[in-house]
């Protein structure tokens, strides 16, 4: 993927974020008493799985709106004066360095004093990019933060718990007034994200095959975490081609592990999935890497959709 398609450029990013500051008010030191209208703490989260944090732990005390709008590809958010300016007069910010570039910048320019970033809340794992992108990985702004590391850390109940309670101590200090309701609602989902992981370890115990293929590799943490082997058709750039030599290995991989599908995603083309499907004779399916949900998603939050995830996986792998 092109890194210039996703970045807006410097020059932009400024003169956004100038357009932002001049509108922002006395509120914009983001202390506890600097609300909305509503009393509530205003929050940006960055995309999905972070806006889900935010809603799931600041309950009634936070109002919550995302810069990636459903069924946009959030490797590609490039954000308009409109958006610098929401997160210039944001209160808190939530988001993961790393996988989205130009929200990166404009966090670090926003001036907004609270503000938690996942990635510095879990540890970041170098996962290969089967699919041969590693060493453009980098360069290309994707799959790595500046760390390195994989940000896909969402897809592992576990570390997604080690997110969400950073985010519920940093909600507690942005908003002292309401630290104990976020004690609890960080409880009641690290207790829900617990559960969630329980039923992956247990449902992907036995199974015929312990190798799935899939478009994006974005499940390096879940595959990690529960013993499975993910082979991606793209690698970490959801977007680039694979190489005909690539598809070939695949089609040998299926043979050699048993693997029975193929899965896609909903935010990107279903095309190379459907390809390597009919060339191998594997059916196809959704393992979906949770970056958005849209009404083609299969449940309405991170943890139904996830059960669905497990489902899909249970079936592909030949679970007993």
């Amino acid at each position: 993927m092109n890194v210039r398609r996703r970045l807006i450029p410097t020059t932009a990013a400024a003169g956004a974020l100038a357009l932002g500051l001049m509108t922002l008010s006395a509120c914009s030191s983001s202390n506890a008493a600097d609300k909305n209208n509503n009393g509530k703490l205003d929050v940006v989260a960055s995309f999905y799985p972070m806006q889900f944090l935010a809603q799931r732990i600041g309950g009634e005390h936070v109002a919550v709106s995302t810069l990636t709008k459903p069924g946009v590809e959030p490797h590609d958010l490039e954000l308009s004066p409109k958006q610098a300016a929401q997160l210039g007069e944001a209160d808190f910010i939530v988001y993961l360095k790393g996988l989205q570039p130009a929200v990166d910048e404009a966090v670090e320019q926003s001036g907004v004093k609270n503000t938690a970033d996942a990635a510095a809340l879990t540890h970041l794992e170098e996962h290969s990019d089967e699919a041969g992108h590693e060493e453009h990985a980098e360069e290309e702004g994707h799959g790595h933060s500046e760390a390195g590391g994989d940000p896909h850390v969402w897809l592992d109940p576990v570390k997604y718990a080690e997110v969400a309670k950073g985010v519920g101590k940093a909600l507690e200090k942005a908003d002292p007034d309401n630290a104990a309701a976020y004690k609890k609602n960080t409880a009641a989902l690290v207790g829900k994200l617990d559960g969630l992981n329980t039923k992956f370890e247990n449902g992907l115990k036995d199974t015929t095959t312990r190798t799935f293929i899939t478009t994006h590799s974005a499940f390096g943490y879940l595959a990690e975490r529960y013993g499975l082997e993910q082979e991606g058709i793209n690698g970490l750039d959801p977007d680039s081609e694979p190489s005909p030599a690539r598809m070939n290995e695949l089609q040998k991989i299926a043979k050699q592990k048993k693997v029975s599908t193929v899965f896609f995603e909903t935010l990107v083309s279903d095309k190379t999935a459907r390809t390597l499907a009919g060339d191998t004779g594997l059916k196809t399916d959704v393992l979906d890497p949770l970056e958005g949900i849209t009404d083609r998603s299969k449940g309405a939050d991170y943890l139904a959709v996830m059960e669905s995830n497990l489902t899909a996986l249970q079936k592909a792998l030949g679970a007993k």
